[in-house]
């Protein structure tokens, strides 16, 4: 009898094989979109923000000071913006801004520019969508045609994996949408 049961436990537990347990990520839980607006009397631009985001002024080496990250702590995502003025130079910006966006064909399965126009306060601008594996997963650029050139690009804190930060980007992406329909120029 003794021996039947130890032959028992031992044929029994011989046949379970270890299985790793896949990767997996973390739960994000996405909260609902709030917004607030963003009117320093220090920018030149006013923008409705995501309660979530953070401003954190970003000056450029050559003396361009609109600059700013839009960091969202909460997902690790920050909005790299700068601003330009514009001096008979907006075919140049946009050709570098379009080139920049492009450079991601390596890495991007697809690239979609969605066209915006705000005819009230004269602002214009495209919105890149780029999917895959890419650096930037959203693009884009605002501007009068004359007097400013506002660009941004979304970036995150981490490898890029689309499956893992696709519910980040797309709550991102309707932040950014927000923030194009909301801007004005001070001028």
């Amino acid at each position: 009898m003794l021996l039947f049961l130890i032959l028992t436990v031992f044929f029994t537990s011989s046949c379970r094989r270890y299985m790793p347990k896949p990767i997996g990520y973390f739960r994000i839980e996405i909260p609902e979109h709030q917004y607030r607006e963003f009117d320093s009397i220090a920018y030149p631009y006013r923008f409705e923000l995501s309660e979530y985001a953070k401003v954190i002024p970003k000056p450029d080496k050559s003396g361009d000071k609109y600059w700013i990250d839009i960091f969202y702590p909460q997902f690790g995502g920050i909005i790299h913006v700068s601003y330009k003025s514009v001096d008979n130079n907006l075919h140049a910006m946009s050709e570098d801004t379009r080139e920049f966006v492009y450079k991601h064909t390596i890495k991007a399965d697809a690239i979609t520019e969605q066209p915006f126009a705000n005819t009230l306060t004269n602002t214009y601008g495209i919105l890149y969508k780029l999917e895959g594996n890419t650096a930037s997963p959203i693009q884009f650029i605002l501007t009068d045609s004359i007097g400013y050139f506002f660009r941004g690009a979304l970036y995150f804190n981490t490898l890029p994996n689309k499956d893992s930060i696709a519910p980040v980007v797309d709550f991102i992406h309707q932040d950014i949408v927000t923030l194009m329909e909301t801007f004005e120029y001070k001028k």
